[in-house]
């Protein structure tokens, strides 16, 4: 058998800077089921790999359900350290919208070839899928490998192609939350591909007590876009339900859309008032343009049952309210997704038995997890990658020590 002082499960992000922040002095090995490293990382950002978010971290741990465990990660491995490791190697990063970071030359590959060279000192078998580990004196790690110290980077259970399969969760049994799906674009029981390709920019997502500000694209199944798929994230949360065969998973759930967020309801009533008076003789579909995207007023008119031609001073009562309700509350009717779709997943090892400061397991001595395994994820806009690289670098240098 080899040995080792620290093996390394998994080499996506967590578990490559897991072995980038482990001691020069030890000897580490890094294990990967796949033929390369990083098969999930190249596609990230659509290929540009949106490699973290610049929020402060305060503002950072915000934006998710478990910061106070992500807390002493986020901070033993700051943005600044990470773009270091990228800028010392000559790569620079600009910064989109929403704090966004992207590497300079927008691709995905060069990270990871930086991320390599990092790695030029430690052992890595390609190739190479662990089906099993003992814990004796030692891990025993399908009986070939012995490593005092074990870190379980193996992601979650999405994008399977990549390798992510899910089966790290079983490796060790230590306890699992259950699994769900989340970052999905959703499917509508209204056909939209008549409209399909419209983006409705900056407006207000509602699901329950849940709200989200951002754009919404319609696709020819239903709706994607950065808001949407951090608040199916939530909906999945938050719904039971069953996954069928074919990868879809059922749903029969609600979300309103404000679509004109920046004036209220009367102030609308007060300005519908006013202008169906001085403005009668134009369309309402003309007059529309001032609120919706303007291929988008065709499909929402219909939907009320008003003819786009009608003049304003020809709309009743009846259907000036439904015009201002559908503006601040216009409702999509959700018939699930699917989950090969997703981006990210919701649950993993239960982190209630992982201590936060360490990444060390509390119920397994010198057992550590990281990335995506473990059981916290956060919306889109690079919010996953920096949950990987802090726990994976705060696992390996954890690991580290006596």
């Amino acid at each position: 058998m080899e040995e080792f002082d620290i093996a390394i499960i998994g080499g996506g992000p967590a578990g490559i800077m897991a072995a980038i922040a482990a001691s020069a002095d030890l000897n580490v090995v890094l294990l990967e089921k796949n033929s390369s490293l990083g098969s999930k990382l190249l596609i990230t950002g659509g290929g540009r790999c949106n490699i973290t978010n610049e929020k402060p971290i305060k503002k950072l741990l915000n934006s998710f359900h478990d910061k106070n465990f992500l807390k002493h990660s986020f901070y033993t491995f700051t943005n600044e350290m990470l773009l270091d490791l990228f800028r010392n190697r000559g790569l620079d990063f600009i910064v989109e919208d929403n704090n966004r970071v992207f590497p300079e030359t927008e691709k995905s590959q060069d990270i990871l070839a930086i991320l390599k060279y990092y790695l030029k000192d430690i052992t890595i078998k390609y190739n190479y899928e662990v089906s099993d580990i003992k814990k004796e004196d030692n891990f025993i790690i399908n009986n070939d490998i012995i490593a005092e110290k074990v870190i379980i980077a193996t992601g979650g259970a999405t994008f399977p192609k990549t390798g992510s399969t899910g089966d790290g969760y079983y490796l060790t049994g230590n306890p699992i939350t259950d699994i769900k799906y989340g970052l999905v674009p959703l499917i509508t029981k209204k056909d939209l591909s008549d409209i399909a390709g419209i983006t409705l920019y900056d407006v207000v997502i509602k699901y329950k007590t849940f709200k989200i500000k951002d754009n919404v694209l319609i696709s020819h199944v239903g709706l994607t876009g950065p808001g949407i798929l951090n608040i199916s994230s939530e909906i999945s949360r938050n719904t039971d339900y069953n996954i069928l065969d074919n990868g879809d998973i059922e749903l029969d759930e609600v979300l309103s859309v404000d679509l004109c967020p920046n004036v209220n309801q009367e102030e609308l009533r007060v300005k519908f008032t006013n202008d169906f008076q001085d403005k009668g003789k134009t369309f309402i579909k003309n007059y529309l343009k001032y609120f919706l995207t303007n291929n988008f007023i065709k499909f929402f008119l219909e939907h009320l049952e008003i003819d786009e031609e009608t003049q304003l001073s020809r709309i009743n009562k009846k259907q000036k309210n439904k015009l201002i309700e559908a503006l601040k509350n216009f409702k999509f009717e959700i018939s699930g997704f699917n989950k090969d779709l997703s981006h990210v997943t919701l649950g993993g090892i239960n982190i209630e038995n992982i201590n936060p400061k360490t990444m060390e397991s509390t119920i397994t001595e010198d057992l550590y997890f990281a990335g995506e395994v473990l059981e916290p994820v956060g919306p889109t806009g690079g919010y996953n990658l920096k949950i990987a690289f802090s726990t994976g670098y705060l696992a390996g240098l954890s690991a580290s020590k006596e």
